[in-house]
């Protein structure tokens, strides 16, 4: 026999926004210890999601990540633009990340596009970068 009603699923109920508190990243080193909170966790998020590529790891869903592999080879002029849509589309899946601005592009080191950006998140603003190799 099937219920009529569903119990708690029949009650109203709001979904908060998850909290920031995450264990901490050595980001240059290879350890996890103690743990970030909010401006600090938010970097750590960034990091995360640009330097995992999509599709490449199941242990992630299909939208986390950002996608660069099929970049190497292209022209400068597609890649900037494309690589800023990528950063932009990446990052704003984060529902603490409001907007992605200011980027601009350094085509220094042969090979290379570096991209540099600013995130506006909940938290306060944050400087960024990505490099991709052409």
């Amino acid at each position: 026999m099937i219920p009529s009603t569903v119990g708690f699923l029949a009650q109203d109920f709001e979904i908060e926004e998850q909290p920031s508190l995450t264990h901490k990243m050595d980001l240059n080193g290879d350890s996890v210890r103690g743990f970030v909170d909010e401006q600090e966790a938010m970097k750590q998020a960034i990091f995360r999601i640009l330097n995992t590529e999509r599709y490449q790891y199941i242990i992630y869903p299909w939208w986390y990540g950002i996608e660069t592999i099929d970049l190497y080879g292209e022209p400068v002029t597609y890649v900037c633009p494309e690589l800023e849509r990528r950063i932009t589309e990446a990052l704003l899946i984060d529902t603490r990340i409001n907007s992605v601005t200011d980027f601009e592009f350094d085509l220094e080191v042969k090979g290379v596009v570096h991209a540099i950006f600013t995130v506006n998140t909940i938290y306060g603003e944050i400087k960024a970068d990505k490099g991709v190799n052409i």
